[in-house]
């Protein structure tokens, strides 16, 4: 996989959001791949790709761009999965490596493991990171330093393909894990999944109110409502992708969160100021542990 002169060989990415063009910036700023193809849905994106030097060559055409790749991630929205793995499978080269950045495991694996050529390996991978932003020009490349990139080979999955994926985000600056999917799947669903279904619930709910009332929320936003408009604005087609794809487990922690919701409305109307202030004191707690993770 690796060269005399370069960490990897011929990486492509498919697709340049945030994410994949956060990883682009750090391949060429360490100057990690002999050669990083790009690939996109318009060709609006491959110009702002392009103009930002993110990579090597620029093309509609993804078979075009994963051709004697070594390495290819897929950094689409969920739902264009199986679309793009019947697009390049004919053109992914024996001993080739197949990766993704999606945040649901379990459908990446369904999507992708079927239409894998022998030969190729799969290695799923999940950078949790990100911003409300995205598209080309968005990414940056502090985004991954200090956080966790969690991968979810199937079992039997060649070592050395886990090991060069791992070593690939390894050099972003993230932490490494590897997980079941369906595990993965779960802890996601309850960290990340689940809170952002609440920001989009609430604000849209803020959106809904009269238009007087509305107003007042957004110029009177304090911290609390800003930061759900923050994960509000989050790019809904991967979003859209993430609940459909990981529907069981987000709706098992929904169900969780809507008892909770149901006893916490119980204490407040039967004013129960103990429930409420051990509830408050624990959830402290997490927010010290997750500052002691440095994942503030």
């Amino acid at each position: 996989m690796s060269t005399d002169t370069k960490q990897f060989g011929r990486i492509a990415l498919v697709g340049i959001g945030l994410i994949a063009s956060s990883l682009a910036r750090i391949i060429r700023r360490g100057d990690l791949a002999e050669h990083v193809a790009v690939t996109a849905r318009t060709q609006a994106s491959l110009d702002t790709a392009a103009k930002l030097d993110l990579a090597d060559s620029f093309t509609l055409d993804a078979a075009e761009a994963v051709d004697g790749a070594d390495i290819v991630i897929i950094a689409t929205p969920m739902g264009a999965y199986g679309t793009v793995i019947e697009s390049i499978k004919g053109a992914l080269k024996p001993g080739a490596i197949v990766s993704d950045v999606g945040s649901v495991k379990g459908s990446a694996l369904a999507d992708l493991a079927p239409h894998i050529p022998d030969g190729v390996h799969l290695v799923p991978a999940h950078p949790v990171a990100g911003t409300e932003h995205s598209g080309p020009e968005s990414g940056f490349t502090e985004l991954f330093e200090g956080r966790w990139c969690v991968l979810t080979p199937a079992a039997g999955t060649d070592q050395a393909a886990i090991d060069a994926i791992a070593d690939l985000w390894a050099a972003t600056g993230a932490n490494i894990e590897i997980m079941d999917a369906e595990h993965h799947d779960l802890v996601m669903a309850i960290t990340s999944h689940l809170p952002h279904l609440i920001a989009y619930t609430i604000v849209g709910t803020a959106t809904d109110l009269e238009h007087t009332l509305r107003n007042e929320v957004i110029k009177y936003s304090a911290s609390g409502f800003r930061d759900f408009t923050r994960i509000a604005a989050s790019d809904p087609s991967m979003w859209r992708d993430v609940f459909l794809n990981n529907q069981d487990a987000v709706l098992e922690m929904l169900q969780r969160f809507t008892e909770d919701l149901t006893a916490m409305q119980r204490a407040i109307r039967r004013g129960e100021g103990d429930t409420l202030f051990d509830l408050f004191e624990r959830t402290r707690t997490i927010r010290r542990g997750v500052i002691d993770a440095k994942q503030a």
